[in-house]
């Protein structure tokens, strides 16, 4: 029997990325200009279109001094993140 794990909750993380931005006071503009990223796949997240790459969220974290770990904590809301493996 496969046991799949939960699926992550991709809304939690793209209402993160949105509170912490206007915590800031950031537009998308000012977000896209930081980051380097650009203004429309940041609206394309926040609004739940596409997820982004690993690439794009590092990149957020970084702008956003945010560690990565901590964004992608919201993905497991709902349910129990995996635990480390005893070794």
């Amino acid at each position: 029997m496969t046991i799949f794990p939960p699926d992550p909750d991709f809304e939690a993380l793209r209402l993160e990325l949105a509170r912490l931005r206007a915590a800031r006071g950031w537009s998308y503009d000012e977000l896209a200009a930081r980051s380097g990223l650009a203004r429309r796949t940041l609206i394309e997240i926040e609004q739940g279109r596409t997820i982004g790459t690993l690439k794009t969220w590092h990149a957020l974290a970084h702008t956003l001094s945010t560690p990565l770990d901590e964004f992608f904590s919201t993905l497991c809301n709902g349910h129990e993140p995996p635990s480390k493996a005893d070794d």
